[in-house]
């Protein structure tokens, strides 16, 4: 997910005063240096706010009382996007938003007013991540824990000041019990080890499950008999009625009582045909009826049949749309590179020949591969609701399926009655054969068959269960999420021994169940808490972050944004008391000395993660490291300095 920090902007609520804004770079090592009370642990909260939180951390004091909005200016596939917020004054948080967008670089307005609400932006920004709207569990069809949303992949950008080197907690908002089971929840959905059409699948699964054991439960007891047999026991009296067997009584019966009667007439040694013109024209009205709603059914499937169809074929086309153009990019690919070469003035690494000639031509691919990939960011996936409504349309397929079936049922039965109807009522031998039917009927309920029709369906349901459960598969799911979890440990792996840990060499694993990290020992796995010393906690702490990232980049889709925020990195090594003192004594410049060179290497390590990512990963530092500490580290940009009366809040303000 293409999801960058560029500014953040802050309106006074003197409107007399200018706007402040903190500017940032995609793809760099971006470094907010200053002393203490100067605004830099406000930047993580700034931007969590922005983006939807459910309530404000910015700290009081200074900030709050003199800003009237903050705002966030990111740039996503779609273009340039400022969200906004209002200061909530005396309350936790606030509803009211700001939203404005462009394709192009976006203007920050002087002046800004609500024209949005949280949830109205929460709900773009799932959309932009392209999230499913469909939980882990059908059983909670609403959402709620089980559904990710774009507020859950803060844990993956955000490191503050109180968990960048916690030994109890490797992610923000990870040391809350709730927080804690909603990332492990979504730790494989946001790996790529489960995807939306899993989701949709398992979904699907888990209804049949259902009524897979709702079907076995009537097979099993004829207490739970389905709606089949109770149309069968109602058609066979009112046959029973048309030829006057039994008493004529019109009240509703109760199924029980259907059965109760239908054996008694049944049991009967010698029928009593007494037939009259009421209990004919009481058939025909029934029969009547039953056409009109099997038609009105009929015509409710036809439509939900094909809307099923339409869907469907338009999910294919825009799988295969989208591969189309992900081939014809990476065909192209090749004329970037060559152009590189050209720009180099270095020979074709394929034929040897100059390139100088070839420059038009390969600036025209590049131009085709520049105007493809606009093409293919302008095409979306189809949208996460999509495959909620997809979910709705084949249950209500299956749905109406099931009553059309009981409505034929019990049409046939008084189709065949009707034909007969005249033949009927002047014979005692056509009641003496219902009789029979019906002796063989009841024989029937009392014992359901292996060959019945529910059994058929009961085979059916089984076929189809086990159909998805192959596509399904919970053993296919953890291999993919442990070959994930894999590649994060390679990609953490390969940076500790940039860092400054005390077991370099020593294999690292994350717990996606326990949400921290392994160091494999001689003869044990430590946890993270287990290991002693801040510099160790830290240089984990960064590993792991850097490496999910690595892996994110790798993904085809991922929705995680491509930035992450350190607050206070170097916390561990240089104390604000001593960071700040002027007049320290030889013995502290020599530690400051050797931690110096801790804090230079973590920042690199964060370089090389950057580097690793083609420098499509965004990396925010805020720090009371001064210039002099990181200043000749490669992809660095120092965003402001804030010292000597620079700060968050200018003294102006």
């Amino acid at each position: 997910m293409r999801f960058e920090i560029l500014k953040i902007v802050l309106w006074p609520k003197d409107q007399t005063k200018s706007i402040r804004s903190v500017t940032f770079f995609p793809g760099r090592l971006n470094i907010i240096s200053g002393v203490s009370r100067t605004g830099k642990s406000a930047i993580i909260p700034i931007i969590d706010y922005c983006l939807g939180s459910d309530r404000c951390t910015i700290p009081t004091g200074i900030i709050r009382q003199k800003t009237a909005w903050f705002g966030v200016v990111v740039r996503t596939s779609e273009g340039e996007k400022l969200f906004a917020r209002r200061e909530p004054e005396t309350q936790q948080a606030t509803d009211d938003m700001y939203v404005a967008e462009g394709r192009e670089q976006l203007v920050v307005p002087l002046l800004i007013q609500k024209n949005t609400t949280r949830d109205l932006v929460k709900q773009r920004l799932d959309h932009l991540a392209g999230l499913t709207k469909l939980s882990f569990s059908a059983d909670d069809p609403q959402g709620g824990l089980g559904r990710p949303s774009f507020r859950d992949l803060a844990a993956f950008t955000f490191q503050p000041q109180n968990i960048v080197a916690n030994p109890n907690a490797l992610f923000y908002k990870a040391d809350t019990v709730e927080h804690r089971q909603k990332l492990r929840s979504i730790f494989p959905y946001v790996l790529g080890a489960i995807s939306a059409e899993t989701l949709g699948r398992r979904h699907q699964l888990q209804q049949l499950q259902r009524e897979l054991r709702r079907k076995e439960q009537e097979l099993a007891a004829i207490s739970e008999v389905s709606e089949r047999w109770r149309a069968t026991a109602a058609a066979r009296l009112a046959e029973a009625r048309d030829l006057g067997l039994g008493k004529q009584d019109h009240t509703a019966r109760s199924y029980e009582t259907t059965l109760d009667l239908l054996r008694q007439i049944a049991a009967s040694p010698k029928p009593d045909v007494n037939l009259t013109s009421e209990t004919l024209s009481e058939g025909v009205e029934e029969l009547n009826r039953l056409n009109a709603e099997e038609d009105g059914l009929s015509e409710e499937l036809a439509r939900f049949r094909k809307r099923l169809s339409e869907m469907e074929e338009l999910k294919t086309s825009a799988a295969a749309y989208r591969g189309a153009l992900q081939t014809q990019r990476d065909r192209l690919q090749l004329s970037r590179w060559l152009q590189d070469k050209a720009t180099e003035d270095v020979p074709c690494p394929v034929c040897g020949n100059e390139l100088t000639a070839s420059k038009s031509r390969l600036q025209s691919l590049v131009t085709d591969l520049e105007e493809l990939e606009r093409a293919a960011g302008r095409t979306d996936p189809a949208p996460p609701s999509f495959d909620r409504e997809l979910e709705r349309v084949r249950t209500a397929v299956t749905q109406h399926t099931e009553k059309l079936e009981g409505v034929r049922i019990r049409r046939s039965a008084l189709e065949n009655q009707s034909a007969n109807a005249k033949q009927r009522q002047y014979s005692v031998l056509a009641a003496s054969r219902f009789l029979g039917r019906l002796e063989s009927d009841l024989k029937t309920l009392d014992s359901v068959g292996d060959s019945g029709p529910l059994k058929l369906e009961v085979e059916t349901l089984r076929d189809r269960v086990q159909t998805l459960e192959r596509l399904v598969s919970e053993a296919d799911i953890a291999r993919r999420l442990r070959s994930a979890l894999d590649a994060v440990n390679l990609n953490a792996g390969r940076l500790i021994p940039l860092l400054d840990a005390e077991r370099p060499d020593d294999p690292i694993s994350l717990s996606e169940s326990e949400l921290t990290v392994r160091v494999r020992g001689d003869s044990r796995d430590d946890f993270l808490w287990e290991i002693g010393s801040g510099s160790n906690w830290l240089s984990y702490h960064v590993a792991i972050t850097l490496g999910l990232q690595e892996y994110f980049f790798r993904l085809r889709e991922c929705p995680v944004p491509g930035f992450l925020v350190y607050d206070q990195p170097s916390q561990v090594y240089f104390p604000r008391r001593l960071a700040e003192r002027a007049d320290e004594r030889p013995e502290e410049v020599t530690w400051r000395d050797q931690d110096v060179e801790a804090v230079r290497k973590i920042l690199n390590g964060m370089a090389a993660a950057i580097r690793q990512t083609d420098e499509r990963l965004q990396v925010i530092v805020l720090d009371h490291a001064a210039e002099s500490v990181w200043g000749d580290l490669p992809l660095v940009h120092l965003v402001e300095d804030w010292r000597d009366g620079t700060a968050l809040i200018p003294l102006g303000w």
